[in-house]
């Protein structure tokens, strides 16, 4: 079996070398970038089976580079960066990215990262329903392949990735009570910090986008286990 091809974007060389030295030494694949116009190339050269993009890059950014591969590729990303506050994590987070690693990091820490990554992706991406057709809870609709949420009354309504990802995740165990670390590795919204409330915010941004008025969001907290969506799910 090939081991997994790892691009790292990072414009600080002697953390570029190290890191890619470390990785490889565990066993990967790994090719690295300065800049975004150099991932690119590396990209078309050959595809990546995992993305290590340091947020502050010169010129286009991570966050922008992160925004732009979300437009066409599912591949795993794990943001590196020195700013590693909570808001900083959720906004990477919601933009699509799988993990966030605050520098400075260590190496065993870093490739275990990588390693649940690229394990919760394999797990995935053979469930191919996930990807296509409609689901249908509480006279809501969500479209899977254009990640497109329709309210009762017909109106479009704008989820952030991240919002998407933990909805499907909930309609996928519906009825059905997940815990909360097992939701977070779900919606692909994972975090190292066992302490970060992010998954928590993400649910109260989606209820507050799935209520009426008169008509609470059909998302339930179970104290002490995690939260569930109380409705029957039908997929078309």
């Amino acid at each position: 079996m090939t081991p997994p091809n790892i691009l790292m974007v990072e414009d600080d060389p002697p953390i570029r070398t190290l890191t890619a030295r470390a990785l490889q030494e565990h066993g990967y694949i790994v090719r690295t970038a300065g800049t975004a116009p150099q991932m690119w190339d590396a990209l078309r050269a050959a595809p990546a089976d995992l993305l290590l993009l340091d947020i502050m890059l010169p010129g286009t950014s991570g966050i922008d580079i992160c925004r732009e591969v979300r437009r066409t590729s599912d591949v795993p990303i794990i943001f590196l960066s020195a700013k590693g506050t909570e808001t900083d994590r959720i906004v990477g987070l919601e933009l699509g990215a799988d993990d966030y690693l605050a520098k400075p990091f260590g190496v065993r820490e870093l490739v275990a990262r990588v390693r649940a990554v690229l394990r919760r992706h394999a797990i995935e991406r053979p469930v191919a329903d996930r990807e296509r057709g409609l689901i249908r809870f509480d006279d809501w609709t969500a479209d899977l392949p254009r990640r497109q949420l329709t309210s009762p009354d017909g109106a479009a309504v704008e989820l952030t990735g991240a919002e998407f990802d933990l909805l499907v995740s909930l309609c996928d165990n519906a009825q059905r009570v997940i815990a909360r670390e097992r939701l977070i590795e779900l919606s692909r919204t994972r975090l190292g910090d066992s302490s970060d409330r992010s998954i928590d915010v993400l649910i109260s941004r989606l209820r507050r986008k799935l209520s009426n008025p008169g008509k609470p969001a059909p998302i339930v907290t179970v104290r002490g286990i995690g939260y569930m969506l109380n409705v029957p799910v039908e997929r078309l």
